[in-house]
């Protein structure tokens, strides 16, 4: 949730607290520093504190494994044990609850009434309650919720643990509901393993993937999207809003019942059935997990569960964000703790996710979860302000999701800039695989907004494109869903505008769309061309899904009409959807078939901000940007290894709704320079139309070619 915190993402510069030189990591007389120090010694003057937050999580985990007696998977089972089981014989029903006098099981099968067939006992010296029932006593389907009483207080409740959960269409009351399928679900696409060199990612949200004014369903997205998304060349889908939420425009981020996916969209089977259909087709599929914070709800979620508000959260000041009108877990909580890792555990073992993109991470870093801190310096990562809790339990949560899986994937949504988020566990990090780079976006807004074409810089973003530490993965993107969101633009929608909507046709040359397009192909591969890690593009997006997203409210009428994705305007032969559409493809293709594309180095050829003229090269690929909005360049030179270019497809193209003015058939020799012939470089001259970018291979190299006489 980006879009409430107001902190940037950019590598920042050392702190001005310290004057501190940077230091060797190596050498006679030097102390030996932890990993991250020794990949950037400007945090040397802070290794004691981060040589802490690694010791507070090998105390933890010593904790919670029993000495190592136990594994981090061991204890992460209590989605095993809490919740609605069906035995071999009969059912068990447990709930943590410690705050409670007394529980009753209420449903459909009693009417709703306090029964003592269906009360719940507590397990001696515990805060735990069970539950023992005969097969007889529930059905599959049955509806039902606890009964709580504590001093004071009664109230009714769905349990923490329980895996589905249903909402009333007309009373719009939501329940647990006992699911026991007559028939599981037998799993087709056993041992998938993601493909992450490089990772592609597709964002995207279930519900809204649909072109009907409706909500959609798992199946619906399993047999209408996915094919878009493998045709497409992602690799994999980061999918938003599978935790049950009370409130659908929440966008999936108040969760209220963490263990069951979202029934809007259909059952649990539905869900499994998608997930075996991407791995079918090579796509891995992440879930968008919220662990930062809970829906307020006390009814629906986790409140005030047995008349303790604190159970689950922080107390005092704490207790609820500022910002998300929702409830701040309480990560110094081993029972809280058990409940988030088994919550990671389960989502892997149960539904055969490939791994989690960690929603709000900044917010559970900081007691001010980063709100209004502007993060200049290394020193502001380490003041004091941080909670340390927060930072073992996300530490702990990787290493967990790694054992259960080590092929898993985990991102952190995080745009302070916090030091070893990406970084390895060993190393002082807290392990995550990825975090975002949510500089990318940011930056293509601001430069959109406030500057004009001619001031566009290619060394500023080039810098703001490669602005990373380099022990850190990032997953780069141009923009993010919060901007396609209402009070917010979409980059296509912020170019072109009201124009959308009468200029799109085929054949119709508007000044402003051809701007737009122009832009939105080159904005998408100078990021995706120099990621580090990982590119990530939002649904529809891809092709410039007109508008905004808005889901149904009291102040739109409860409408869906702008909560859905138009497919059909980019299956259209006679709009320019389809341009941008064929550039993404044919763009997410070139990079998906570069094994390793991501760890290749760039080497920059050209940088002219005068002629806004930018080149870079990644093996055997050149790629070329003309900026300038007017001035085209003929025989423009560069200096590139010597050989013979080929090239490989242009914005420009006919095919992406250019002009046509560039002939990608013909190859480029490079001209001979007797100043760069020890470097094996010489001249590459290329025609470069105004706003336009090229992409050519290096076909083969030559000792000497073209040379000048």
């Amino acid at each position: 949730m980006a879009k409430k915190e107001n902190t940037t993402g950019k590598t920042v510069k050392r702190s001005s607290k310290s004057n501190q030189k940077p230091l060797s990591s190596g050498g006679e007389g030097s102390r030996s520093h932890i990993g991250l120090v020794k990949n950037d010694s400007w945090l040397e003057p802070f290794e004691d504190a981060i040589r802490g937050r690694h010791d507070h999580a090998l105390w933890k985990i010593s904790q919670l494994t029993k000495n190592g007696k136990k594994t981090l998977s061991d204890f992460a089972t209590g989605h095993l044990y809490f919740g609605l089981h069906k035995l071999t014989r009969g059912w068990v029903f447990r709930e943590w609850a410690p705050n409670a006098t007394e529980i009753y099981l209420i449903g459909d099968f009693n009417d709703w009434q306090e029964d003592e067939h269906y009360k719940m006992k507590r397990i001696e010296g515990t805060g735990n309650w069970e539950l023992k029932l005969k097969e007889k006593d529930l059905k599959h389907g049955q509806l039902y919720k606890m009964k709580v009483k504590w001093n004071g207080g009664e109230g009714e409740r769905i349990p923490a643990w329980c895996r589905r959960v249903v909402q009333d269409e007309q009373t719009k009351i939501f329940s647990a509901q006992v699911w026991n399928p007559a028939v599981p679900y037998v799993w087709k696409k056993a041992g998938f393993k993601p493909k992450k060199n490089p990772l592609l990612i597709y964002e995207c949200h279930v519900g809204m993937g649909q072109d009907a004014e409706k909500v959609g369903t798992y199946t619906e997205f399993k047999d209408n999207v996915l094919p878009r998304v493998a045709k497409a060349g992602y690799n994999c889908i980061q999918v938003m809003a599978i935790q049950e939420h009370p409130y659908y425009g929440s966008f999936g981020y108040h969760v209220s019942s963490f263990f069951a996916p979202s029934s809007r969209f259909g059952t649990p089977e539905e869900l499994k059935a998608l997930i075996d259909e991407a791995h079918k087709l090579g796509i891995a599929v992440i879930m968008d997990i919220v662990h930062s914070h809970a829906v307020k709800n006390e009814v629906e979620g986790l409140g005030n569960l047995c008349g303790d508000p604190n159970q689950f959260f922080y107390p005092g000041e704490r207790h609820e964000h500022p910002a998300w009108d929702s409830l701040c877990f309480d990560y110094g909580k081993d029972d809280v703790i058990h409940f988030l890792l088994s919550n990671c555990k389960y989502w892997l073992e149960e539904f055969h996710f490939d791994g989690f993109r960690f929603d709000g991470v900044t917010s559970m870093l900081y007691y001010s979860h980063g709100l209004g801190e502007a993060f200049g310096g290394y020193g502001d990562y380490f003041n004091g302000h941080e909670d340390d809790n927060a930072i073992c339990y996300l530490t702990l949560a990787n290493q967990l999701i790694h054992e259960v899986n080590p092929e898993a994937i985990t991102i952190a949504e995080e745009v302070s800039g916090m030091p070893g988020l990406a970084a390895k566990f060993e190393d002082g990090g807290f392990g995550f695989d990825y975090r975002m780079a949510m500089n990318i976006p940011d930056y293509w807004i601001k430069t959109i907004k406030e500057q004009s074409d001619e001031n566009w810089k290619p060394t500023s973003i080039f810098w703001e494109m490669t602005n990373r530490r380099a022990d850190e993965k990032t997953v780069s993107y141009a923009e993010s869903h919060d901007q396609a969101l209402v009070g917010d633009k979409t980059i296509i929608f912020r170019l072109i505008d009201k124009e959308m909507y009468w200029h799109m046709m085929t054949g119709d040359h508007d000044g402003t769309v051809d701007r737009g397009m122009a832009l939105h192909k080159m904005i998408r591969l100078v990021t995706a061309s120099l990621i580090n890690g990982a590119y990530l593009n939002f649904m529809g997006n891809e092709w410039g899904h007109p508008e905004w997203i808005d889901f149904p409210r009291e102040g739109n009428g409860w409408s869906y009409k702008y909560a859905r994705r138009q497919w059909d305007l980019v299956d259209r032969e006679d709009l320019k959807y389809q341009f941008l559409n064929n550039w993404d493809n044919d763009m997410i293709h070139l990079i998906g078939g570069v094994r390793n594309f991501q760890k290749l180095p760039v080497h920059k050829l050209w940088d002219k901000d005068d002629d806004q003229v930018l080149a870079y090269m990644r093996g055997n690929l050149v790629f070329v940007f003309n900026f300038s909005p007017n001035q085209s360049h003929v025989d423009y030179p560069m200096l590139a290894p010597e050989g013979e270019y080929e090239g490989v497809f242009d914005s420009d193209d006919t095919r992406y709704g250019g002009y046509g003015n560039i002939d990608s058939s013909v190859n480029h020799l490079t001209e001979y320079d007797g100043l760069y012939a020890d470097a094996h470089l010489g001249w590459l001259k290329l025609y470069l139309p105004a706003r336009s970018a090229q992409v050519l291979r290096l076909k083969r190299k030559t000792a000497k070619t073209a040379k000048r006489k």
